[in-house]
């Protein structure tokens, strides 16, 4: 499959970017907690004149819906407008980037050869870099909705995370490719993977291997093991199904009362949980989960790798957070992050599985300091939404994939060979946050005085 030309791609691409900011502006106004009846996709005010098929149209609609600002406010329509600009031009810069310039595997390329390359020298079949500019622009989507809700309101709904989930482990199944690349040479075809076309040099050179572009799979680098395929492997299957079955149980309520003793709070949590889980639409999610699942470890293959990758990712990413919020919560005497930011580090996990998530854990703390020192000595005020600073993390790695993730002996990939390390490192790590948010809350107490709930 041979990309279109790069102007009808531009194009393309621009244009599902505006049907896409379309839909973030839709759930920026409906699925937040205070819905308001701005989207012209959504029912109007009750005291809004009449709609028009054209206030539907991308860009031109918002012009038309100006006389609404007796209702909404002056200027209402100009951040939806600004943000079906923006996500037209991001989906397009996005696809000029992965599909054009093959910018998620070129470094890969040359940290192989290990020498740098002209563009095109080496390159993956068309059809895999632009499955993954589909998933990388879904994501992107989901991720300006749940930011914009998050500044608005300081809440992610389970409106945009719980979909985003399920359409993230049902593209990793449908298409495994959709994953983050990784490049190998291999000895045997791997068991999800395109093969690079070499030069007639290059191919002598590889004595009998061959340049592969796989799937980021939850063993990555490192090849997919038997242990893990589909059926009759039943390891697998557990571990496929409990990760679903942690995050089908995550989407419940979690409040926990302690005044009558840990014992009863738990069974009064297990209750209300299990009440929850039993509603229909609960329900139905977690029966399809887990017949879809068990119907793709039964057929196995590149799919059942695929569905793996995303489910470990789903768990490993939300793990991460979910543990600073216990501990950070812990600390401050107060909660530290809302549940919201567990479930979007969810999905962006499902989506690009569990190591790109430790880069985006270490990389989106730098941000949200910054932004929230400045406004506590300005405003005196730390709370800052938490959610838009691990998506612009997740953009960051997805697009930098390349230089995150290759062969140099100096680079970042290496640590993922560490094996059992690397989880003592992170625990470690969280540990270690624990005491530094001890840390600042005694300064912050001595310094401005501020009284803790």
């Amino acid at each position: 499959m041979l990309a279109p030309p790069l102007w009808i791609g531009l194009l393309l691409a621009g244009f599902a970017g505006l049907i896409a900011g379309g839909y973030v502006n839709w759930a920026t106004y409906t699925l937040a907690w205070n819905c308001r009846p701005i989207s012209p996709w959504a029912a109007q005010h009750e005291h809004a004149p009449a709609r028009r098929l054209a206030d539907r149209l991308p860009l031109w609609g918002w012009l038309g819906l100006r006389r609404e600002a007796d209702i909404h406010g002056a200027g209402f329509w100009r951040r939806p407008f600004a943000v079906e600009v923006f996500m037209a031009l991001a989906w397009a810069a996005l696809y000029w980037w992965e599909v054009d310039q093959q910018g998620l595997v070129h470094h890969q390329f040359e940290a192989l050869a290990g020498r740098a390359l002209p563009r095109g020298a080496l390159a993956a079949p068309a059809w895999t870099t632009l499955a993954t500019f589909l998933s990388h622009a879904l994501l992107l989507t989901l991720m300006a909705a749940a930011s914009l809700i998050d500044f608005d309101e300081k809440t992610i709904p389970d409106g945009v995370t719980t979909p985003g989930t399920l359409l993230a482990l049902a593209l990793a199944a449908a298409l495994p490719m959709s994953l983050l690349p990784h490049v190998a040479e291999r000895m045997a075809p791997p068991v999800a993977g395109v093969v690079v076309p070499l030069p007639a040099d290059a191919a002598a050179q590889m004595k009998g291997a061959a340049l592969y572009v796989e799937p980021l799979s939850l063993v990555a680098p490192n090849a997919w093991p038997q242990s893990l395929a589909g059926a009759p492997h039943g390891a697998s299957l557990t571990i496929g199904l409990a990760c679903f079955a942690l995050w089908w149980v995550a989407l419940t309520p979690r409040i926990m009362r302690w005044r009558r003793g840990m014992f009863f709070g738990l069974r009064v949590l297990a209750a209300r949980s299990l009440r929850e889980l039993l509603r229909p639409r609960s329900a139905l999610i977690g029966l399809v989960g887990f017949v879809a699942i068990t119907a793709v470890w039964y057929r196995g293959g590149e799919s059942w790798l695929g569905l793996l990758t995303a489910l470990v990712g789903m768990v490993g990413g939300g793990a991460m957070v979910w543990a600073v919020r216990i501990v950070g919560s812990a600390a401050l005497r107060k909660e530290a992050m809302g549940f919201g930011d567990v479930t979007l580090m969810m999905m962006i996990g499902a989506f690009l599985g569990w190591q790109p998530t430790i880069f985006i854990f270490f990389m989106a703390p730098f941000a949200g300091l910054l932004i929230g020192v400045t406004q506590m000595i300005l405003r005196r005020d730390d709370v800052i939404p938490y959610g838009p600073f691990l998506c612009l993390a997740a953009a960051a790695v997805t697009v930098g994939w390349g230089w995150f993730w290759n062969q140099d002996p100096h680079g970042f990939q290496a640590i993922f060979e560490l094996g059992w390390l690397l989880p003592a490192v992170l625990a470690l790590g969280v540990v270690m946050l624990g005491a530094m948010l001890v840390i600042w809350r005694n300064i912050k107490e001595a310094i401005w005085g501020v009284e803790e709930d």
